[in-house]
């Protein structure tokens, strides 16, 4: 009953909420979780993902401090 979306909506902007979609991998594909498995299989210790998070987060502090924010 797509009737009752456009009241929906309106009620919730009322309230001071958007509706987003988001388009994610689906995780009941084996395909994904294939895919998933891979990337997993690729890190070659646990640091890996906090050496990332690192690198990301110097790049983000270099760019507040030249201003330029997200």
């Amino acid at each position: 009953m797509r009737r009752n979306r456009p009241a929906k909506r309106a009620r919730r902007r009322r309230q001071g909420l958007r509706e987003l979609r988001l388009v994610v991998p689906d995780a009941r594909s084996e395909a994904v979780r294939n895919r998933i498995a891979a990337q997993v299989a690729g890190l070659r210790r646990d640091s890996d993902a906090l050496d990332w998070i690192e690198v990301v987060a110097e790049f983000d502090a270099d760019a507040e401090r030249r201003g330029n924010s997200h």
